[in-house]
């Protein structure tokens, strides 16, 4: 065996797993203290996008390596030696297991970019909120590569165990914010906007990054459902209705009422 940490203490169980490639891991169930890292005061929103992996609400762009893209032409030389042999056979067997390795060894330099990024924004900043994208939806569409290649989900997802592991505040932002075309400093909502427009002017005379404006709005939603959380005002406070306006009659409590065959009174 080849150990890629010492175990924090003695292991209850273990599970021993083969995958697709052939290669074995051995997966230990130890009992474990909490990491609470030191607080800090930055606080963090961040955008998801093509153009690039990651746009943070500091300005940082963050690229995408695209691994997929990068191994697309030896993918496809290896998938279509798998085609050409015969169903059952040995040697169809051994060209399965080449594609397999080939799909691991992109899986796998992808999954250690996103622990290295997100281990990174978690010990940055003591508040990381993301926009909630419905992967799935955007995977049915003409983007499905691009996004299968980006792996939003498994980086949201570390972002949210590696949040709660070190101490650190994660939220999730409605999809349904207008982010994108909503003024981070007046406020005004504009009207959509296509993807080739990366920047653009407010009446108000301030002019956004389209993605960067993006992540400000997210990290103010991010906020204020916080602060909600602990109970504060984010919204205006309740006004009772006129008289006239309540939709409840003013002597209903008075109105005697009963069921089919029992008497009120």
């Amino acid at each position: 065996m080849r150990w890629s940490r010492s175990l924090p203490s003695d292991p209850s169980s273990v599970a021993i797993i083969r995958d697709a490639a052939g290669r074995y891991f051995a997966s230990f169930m130890v009992q474990t203290s909490g990491e609470v890292l030191p607080p800090v005061e930055s606080e963090v929103g961040i955008d998801p996008g093509l153009t690039h992996f990651a746009v943070l609400s500091d300005g940082t762009k963050i690229s995408s390596p695209k691994f997929l893209r990068r191994a697309a032409r030896k993918l496809k030389r290896l998938q279509q030696a798998l085609s050409r042999k015969q169903k059952g056979s040995i040697n169809r067997r051994k060209a399965a297991l080449k594609v397999a390795r080939a799909h691991a060894r992109v899986a796998d330099a992808r999954r250690d970019w996103q622990h290295k990024l997100s281990t990174q924004i978690i010990r940055d900043n003591q508040e990381v909120y993301v926009e909630d994208l419905c992967v799935t939806g955007l995977a049915r569409t003409r983007l499905a590569k691009s996004v299968h290649d980006a792996g939003w989900a498994s980086f949201t997802a570390m972002l949210e165990y590696k949040a709660a592991r070190y101490g650190r505040t994660f939220g999730r932002v409605d999809r349904f914010l207008p982010s994108t075309r909503m003024c981070s400093a007046c406020g005004r909502i504009g009207e959509k906007k296509a993807l080739d427009v990366r920047s653009w002017t407010c009446p108000c005379g301030a002019v956004h990054d389209r993605d960067v404006n993006a992540a400000v709005n997210i990290l103010a939603a991010g906020q204020a459902e916080r602060r909600n959380d602990r109970r504060a005002r984010v919204g205006p406070a309740p006004v009772p209705a006129p008289r006239g306006e309540a939709v409840t009659h003013p002597d209903a409590a008075r109105i005697p009422r009963g069921v089919e065959g029992v008497s009120a009174r």
